[in-house]
């Protein structure tokens, strides 16, 4: 069984920078990829962006692209999401989810194995 666990979510005024962190434990050697996905109040859950671990692919959806990027520390066992220039309506919970990442697509609910528990992100002045 996987587990992922995000921390670094926090209050940030507009273009400012946060990152965050995922970090897997229990059978991480079955995680072929980790997706950021985010749910802002009152909305559905989307897809931000993942890594692909066989090609070390990475992808974003258009709202982020050029202000996040994903990266991992296969050491740590550690995926993280560095948000810049972050922006009002960027607020949400954001999750990691094991799995979550179909190469040439990008992040896809349907591909999720495990959830994180999510952690705020709050971009106001």
């Amino acid at each position: 069984q996987v587990q992922v666990v995000e921390s670094g979510g926090g209050l940030v005024q507009p273009g400012g920078s946060l990152r965050l962190s995922c970090e897997a434990s229990g059978f991480t050697l079955d995680i072929h990829a980790i997706g950021w996905f985010r749910q802002a109040p009152g909305k559905e859950r989307e897809g931000v962006s993942c890594i692909s671990f066989g090609d070390d692919g990475t992808y974003y959806v258009d709202s982020v692209k050029g202000r996040f990027t994903v990266s991992r520390d296969d050491a740590k066992k550690t995926v993280y999401l560095q948000m810049n220039s972050l922006k009002p309506e960027d607020t949400a919970v954001y999750y990691c989810a094991a799995g979550g990442c179909v190469t040439g697509w990008g992040p896809a609910l349907w591909d999720v194995d495990a959830w994180g528990q999510g952690t705020l992100v709050t971009v106001s002045s």
